[in-house]
């Protein structure tokens, strides 16, 4: 068993610390980001890292930067690590740190590198409609996951599948993908196979991409948007002045809408000129419809301002909307 130092923050990275435990290897030190403050209160609270570590009564590190931090990278090199293991961590490494371990630095990434170097790989397959994503294990440098790539595990994406929900089956593969990878480092068998320059990136999310846009986004663009958004911050658009989060939606043609409402095919005629945006149906029995550019779009689970989150069924009964209202971007 090895000697290991490990390096993450979020419950992804738990998952492989937590499997790094199982597999009986020795755990030196936890190295995670400062507890941050959260919620209306503002408490401080520990990364999910941090409280799996204490609950095992791991050293644990929370330097604030890592990069020309003389004093952290002499405690790390006091450990003597055989491999330093970095699942999301947050920061990127330099060189200095990189060097200490005999065996390296080894990475688990959520994506099939190069494809989706960055922060938010997961995020980004679902937001781009990806069919496949994975995990890839990799040897660290000095570059934002430009290593040499050790094994890859590929993955089918729900039609209707969240970021969320991906997050939670990747993380489990990302565990079982890292012991593999320290079972051939430490036979000596791991491959290493170089990126090669064609790759793609997944940066950070920003709050302004979370607005829908209904005159430019196609009905299938706004769902994986919706998705792609979910649980991180949600897709929203203003309804009479007050934001709505839509969690959850399917996309119709408009031949699908009207077979199942045939009411409405005495309007079909008018479908195609009705503004993007405009809310075509609006029961807690029938559903909430929205008119989108190129189609329909079916709300399944929302959230109206200051309020909590709801199924659509639910939701109308407490909240009334009119069919013929308009979804705005104010």
């Amino acid at each position: 068993m090895l000697n290991i130092v490990f390096m993450g923050t979020p419950d992804f990275a738990k998952d492989s610390l937590q499997a790094l435990v199982d597999a009986g290897h020795n755990i030196l030190a936890v190295v995670t980001n400062p507890d941050k403050p959260k919620g209306r209160g503002m408490q401080m609270l520990a990364s999910p890292v941090k409280e799996y570590a204490l609950e095992k009564e791991y050293c644990i590190y929370q330097p604030e930067k890592v990069r020309n931090n003389e004093e952290f990278l002499q405690e790390i090199k006091k450990l003597k690590p055989d491999i330093i293991c970095v699942v999301a961590y947050g920061k990127i490494l330099p060189q200095e740190l990189l060097n200490i371990p005999k065996l390296g630095c080894i990475n688990v990434h959520g994506s099939l590198l190069p494809k989706y170097r960055g922060a938010a790989p997961i995020q980004w397959a679902v937001l781009n409609g990806d069919k496949q994503t994975g995990v890839t294990t990799m040897y660290m440098d000095a570059g934002m996951d430009t290593g040499d790539i050790i094994l890859k595990e590929e993955v089918t994406i729900g039609e209707n599948e969240t970021t969320g929900e991906l997050w939670e089956r990747l993380s489990k593969i990302g565990g079982k993908l890292l012991v593999e990878t320290l079972e051939l480092v430490e036979q000596e068998k791991a491959p290493r196979q170089k990126q090669g320059e064609d790759f793609t990136m997944a940066p950070m999310l920003n709050k302004q991409m979370a607005q829908i846009n209904w005159e430019e986004q196609s009905a299938l663009e706004i769902k994986n948007l919706v998705r792609g958004l979910n649980p991180i911050m949600g897709a929203y658009s203003f309804l009479e002045g007050k934001k709505l989060k839509l969690w959850k939606v399917e996309n119709l043609e408009i031949e699908e809408f009207l077979n199942i409402y045939e009411e409405m095919k005495e309007y079909s005629y008018k479908l195609l000129e009705i503004t993007q945006g405009t809310i075509l149906l609006a029961d807690d029995k029938k559903g909430l419809y929205i008119k989108a550019k190129d189609g329909i779009l079916k709300v399944l689970e929302l959230q109206a301002e200051n309020a909590r989150k709801m199924n659509t069924a639910d939701f109308l009964r407490g909240n009334k909307i009119q069919a013929g209202s308009i979804l705005t971007n104010d």
